[in-house]
């Protein structure tokens, strides 16, 4: 508990200490407009494309101590000047009395008290507004009365982000902050860059009057910038000078004036940064200048993350699971819906990355519950880029829709698709139908990615036969031993393999797939299609079988002259965790080998802070493996504990039945749990990370990239789907637990298509899975699926585990 504290009631993270090991950081808002806050009030905030509309300056490899995209000043008025200090702590880094900052849901609340006066300041985006507020409270807890001022500062950066970085003539010389006082005294600061200074404005505003303003970091600094922003030399003068910045590095600056703060007093002011049309500014940034409009807006948030978590509650003997899957998890992957691998402290938004194709269609999987409307408008879009021949590109911007080929354009050779990027989106798609019904949606109309054409002449086919022509692609798309082929890569980025590489992942990601196409062929009773599934699915697990198999676990790749990758005779990349959990989730190994290719993870992949990606690590640089090998053995995909990959395995193990062995690799990854050696983890405690450190490496245990990752929408899947086992089927909820044998019983509230399932789940054998009985209502059910209920109703599930058995894939 050394920097902070689970408060599920509240559902907070609260963090007691401003000197956590790295920065911190908690989302406010969309990408339609929104960003990232860090625990010391900096921000990083864009609207729509945090490439193309960036609006903060924020520097993650600067130290944690600068100043960063925003801050709050105060200062006291003494005999022989100002004492100044940031409530923040960064970057003033005075001494502080009490520190708070409350990591909650689409909101940052951050507590101080020091110099005798205590600051309170809530940080959020109303829901549907482009504008971020910073509710700000200051009380004199002091014996004297104080004259006190508050000098909020916004550093803008050019909304073309990485140009910011890369032309520092263009930039700064196209950067101009104008000043407007409104009728009520207010001052309006408006920053625009010429290129979009008709269609775009940020502002910068206050609730109440201000003394005066700066707008030029340079003069805002002092000496030349030889002032820093711990000590701002024009802090020091009686008022700012009113400067309108015609270029350079620019700001916003307000100085309040708040007066004589007597013991016990409170003052209170709100600042908004937006933006929105030339014309609209004025309009829009007055709507929060009335506290009473403020105060009437944040309970909005509330509503809605009551709304979006009430679709899955659940109660276990195990404490830290309940929070992350009642409260941390759900709001992750709400997060990583948002904004993909697209803008955090690692993943910076800047230049050609966008929004990732296999990314968001798994992102999507994380959140049809909660928000099934949200989810089905992304897959459309993600549809939008996919190429006729079935494969798609691998990102795009969501501002322009425009779609790239991802690091393979680096190839010149090579080829310019991922070999496993199409087939994701017919997983996301296939789960949304069951979890909605709507089966409407497969019949849409949505166009094929031509950049060379425009919108409207574009090849275009229903989403079915989106999913139909992905399938093929994989299926006729074989190298030498009828796998499919690698392509540029597949899920493992790092390992670029030349030629006509195989890759048994994408095998087992296609198998997976047919599996779910049969199931909704027939459902659709499209009987002819699911049958050739199914002969496609026998055929490629028999070449699986055929040719992966390695003795004791299943080979990764085979490279284009059909050495393997992943095998015994490897004397580096060994084994590799994706081979063993996806055979079983494709349904291609048989008991026997589902259970001999997961104890080899155990044996030689698990580690007590994790499952390791693949074992030995490579010692060294080969070009031939491509940039797995740029790492050290034991980081990242080289033999480092990459989270994304350990759900698959409990998802795996409660395939097979084993379920104390899936929660056990459950609770080593919980990020709750590593609240007590956060110093060894380093990151957020309240989200997942993308990777740990393995063991190794040196510094076994740290983790790094945190928030955006698809480990967030697995391990909320792995939880509720199969190790609570409440997995939503065409025709209803399947119950289908598989639990750590001590537990008696488990509780679960679930919305699912308009009606609310109250499920009471006991284990009176102690065993993980088992034969299930169950009555709905007072009446025993035949099977295991609760058939879908009247939209409104609320129906009462009892359910019963008996005699243990082997579950097949479902």
């Amino acid at each position: 508990m050394k920097y902070g504290y689970f408060d599920d009631q509240k559902r907070e993270y609260v963090i007691t200490s401003p000197k956590t090991p790295v920065k911190w950081t908690n989302y406010v808002g969309t990408l339609a407009f929104g960003g990232l806050v860090d625990h010391t009030g900096g921000s990083l905030i864009c609207k729509g494309d945090p490439a193309l509309n960036r609006i903060t300056k924020y520097i993650p490899q600067l130290p944690s101590s600068d100043f960063k995209g925003e801050t709050l000043y105060l200062r006291i008025r003494r005999e022989n000047g100002y004492n100044i200090f940031s409530p923040f702590y960064v970057p003033t880094l005075d001494p502080y009395d009490k520190y708070e900052c409350h990591v909650g849901l689409g909101y940052q609340r951050i507590v101080s008290e020091m110099v005798g006066i205590r600051t309170e300041v809530t940080i959020f985006v109303p829901p549907g507004e482009n504008v971020v507020l910073r509710d700000i409270r200051l009380t004199n807890i002091g014996n004297d009365p104080v004259e006190l001022d508050a000098i909020p500062v916004v550093e803008f950066t050019h909304f073309d982000a990485l140009k910011q970085y890369t032309n520092a003539d263009w930039c700064p010389q196209t950067m101009t902050v104008d000043a407007e006082q409104n009728d009520d005294g207010t001052v309006l600061l408006r920053q625009y860059a010429f290129l979009k200074k008709e269609t775009e404005n940020n502002f910068f505003t206050s609730s109440v009057p201000v003394d005066s303003f700066q707008t030029d970091r340079k003069k805002f600094l002092g000496d030349n910038e030889y002032g820093t922003w711990k000590s701002p030399r024009e802090l020091q003068n009686e008022h700012l000078s009113n400067y309108e910045a015609r270029r350079g590095d620019v700001i916003a600056a307000l100085l309040h004036k708040l007066g004589t703060l007597r013991p016990g007093e409170t003052k209170r002011f709100v600042t908004q940064l937006g933006q929105d049309a030339p014309e609209a500014v004025s309009t829009t940034s007055k709507k929060f200048q009335t506290l009473e409009n403020v105060d009437a807006v944040f309970p909005n948030l509330g509503n809605f993350w009551d709304d979006y978590l009430s679709t899955f509650q659940c109660k276990t003997p195990d404490a830290a699971f309940n929070s992350m899957v009642n409260i941390h998890n759900p709001r992750q992957c709400h997060t990583t819906f948002n904004w993909s691998r697209y803008l955090s402290l690692y993943q910076l938004g800047l230049g050609a990355r966008g929004l990732g194709f296999r990314d968001s269609s798994q992102d999507v999987m994380g959140v049809l519950a909660g928000i099934p409307d949200d989810a089905r408008r992304l897959m459309r879009r993600l549809l939008s880029v996919q190429l006729p021949d079935g494969s798609a590109m691998h990102q795009f911007f969501p501002l322009t829709m425009e779609a790239n080929e991802g690091d393979s354009r680096e190839e010149e050779d090579g080829k310019k698709w991922y070999g496993d990027d199409h087939l994701w989106i017919i997983l996301a798609v296939c789960a949304y139908v069951k979890e909605t019904g709507d089966t409407v949606f497969l019949d849409e109309n949505v166009s094929f990615y031509d950049k060379k054409l425009p919108l409207g002449q574009r090849e275009s086919a229903s989403v079915l036969s989106h999913l139909q022509r992905g399938l093929e692609f994989t299926k006729t798309h074989i190298g030498r031993h009828g796998l499919p082929l690698l392509g540029f890569a597949d899920w493992n980025d790092t390992v670029n393999l030349p030629g006509d590489a195989e890759s048994i992942f994408i095998a087992d990601l296609y198998g997976r797939t047919l599996l779910e196409m049969i199931d909704l062929m027939r459902h659709l009773e499209l009987d002819e299609f699911a049958e050739e599934y199914l002969a496609d699915h026998a055929s490629m697990k028999e070449r699986v079988n055929a040719a992966a198999w390695d003795g004791d676990w299943y080979i990764r790749y085979f490279e284009n002259d059909g050495s393997p990758i992943g095998s015994n005779q490897n004397s580096e990349g060994k084994i590799y965790t994706n081979a063993q959990s996806w055979t079983v989730l494709a349904g291609y190994a048989d008991p026997a080998r589902a259970k001999c290719a997961l104890q080899a993870v155990k044996e030689k992949l698990n580690t007590i802070r994790g499952i390791k990606l693949s074992w030995p690590g490579y010692n060294g640089y080969d070009k031939s493996k491509g940039g797995v090998t740029s790492y050290p053995p034991g980081a990242k995909e080289n033999g480092g504990i990459f989270l994304h990959s350990n759900p698959w395995v409990m998802i795996a193990e409660t395939m097979v039945g084993n379920g104390d062995r899936a929660f056990e690799y459950y609770s080593q990854i919980n990020p709750a749990a590593q609240n007590d050696r956060i110093d060894e983890f380093e990151c957020e405690p309240y989200c997942y990370p993308q990777n740990i450190l393995g063991d190794e490496h040196p510094q076994f245990g740290l983790a790094r990239n945190s928030w955006l990752s698809g480990t967030s929408s697995w391990t909320y899947q792995a939880a509720t789907q199969y190790i609570l086992g409440i997995r939503p089927q065409y025709d209803g909820l399947l119950i289908d637990p598989c639990i750590p044998k001590a537990w008696d019983v488990f509780t679960v509230t679930r919305h699912f298509r308009s009606a609310t399932y109250n499920i009471t789940v006991k284990n009176p054998q102690h065993i993980s899975k088992g034969d299930v009985s169950i009555v709905v209502d007072g009446e025993p059910i035949e099977g295991a699926v609760v058939p879908v209920a009247a939209p409104g109703s609320t129906v009462n599930v009892q359910v019963e585990l008996g005699m243990p058995v082997f579950s097949a894939v479902k």
